[in-house]
């Protein structure tokens, strides 16, 4: 596993995604879960690969997913991206 820094040098940025989700008991529930990692924009494959293991092996269905994105371009110049993707 590479270290923090490895990644950066790497080309990888800091994702946080809130992913909003419904119960299975209480469809009309939302509920929301932050999950964070260092990722490539703009395919994001760190975090689809999650939110496919999500859909294959734990309950409640996905609602949609917010996430920024933020990538380190040189010594105190940072570039974000951010976005949704619904899912329901």
């Amino acid at each position: 596993m590479m270290s923090d820094m490895e990644m950066m040098l790497k080309g990888y940025g800091l994702t946080t995604a809130q992913i909003f989700y419904r119960l299975p008991d209480h469809p009309l529930l939302l509920q929301s879960y932050v999950w964070q990692y260092y990722d490539l924009a703009p395919d994001f494959p760190e975090m689809k690969g999650f939110l496919k293991f999500w859909q294959e092996k734990l309950d409640g269905p996905l609602h949609s997913v917010r996430y920024v994105h933020r990538k380190l371009i040189s010594a105190g110049e940072w570039r974000a991206v951010k976005g949704e993707i619904i899912l329901h």
